[in-house]
């Protein structure tokens, strides 16, 4: 079954429709690249899938362990290089609740680095991982 269908909108803008839900959002070229940054890069997105694969992974685990991480979250910062054009460095830095045990904290950084995108991602690209427990 097809994924996603992706739309040419013109003037380096692209609709990208998951085929399953229905849902969808835009991407935007970057400034530095030609284009207005109104929305997330292509490479904003593959970054942001690092993040969002984390956090999906750890919730995962989190339920079977009656835990609960609404409201954490990941702040992404995406890093390239100019030539070739590529993403060199990734910065994500998870903030979660504080009250989690260190033993279910181990379990849950184990399970954070499981996600597949980060195996998915070059091993040329440098992931920089923080996990903070202050929430």
């Amino acid at each position: 079954m097809i994924t996603s269908k992706i739309t040419y909108n013109g003037e380096l803008r692209t609709t990208c429709e998951h085929i399953r839900s229905g849902d969808s959002f835009k991407t935007d070229a970057p400034t530095d690249n030609n284009g207005l940054g109104q929305a997330f890069s292509p490479t904003d997105t593959v970054a942001t899938a690092l993040g969002s694969c984390m956090l999906t992974m750890m919730g995962i685990k989190a339920n079977s362990l009656q835990i609960d991480l609404t409201d954490s979250s990941v702040e992404i910062t995406k890093h390239m290089a100019p030539d070739p054009r590529r993403i060199i460095k990734i910065e994500a830095n998870l903030s979660l609740p504080s009250a989690i045990s260190d033993k279910h904290r181990k379990i849950l950084i184990r399970i954070a680095n499981t996600c597949p995108v980060l195996h998915s991602l070059h091993p040329d690209i440098e992931k920089i991982i923080t996990f903070s427990w202050v929430r």
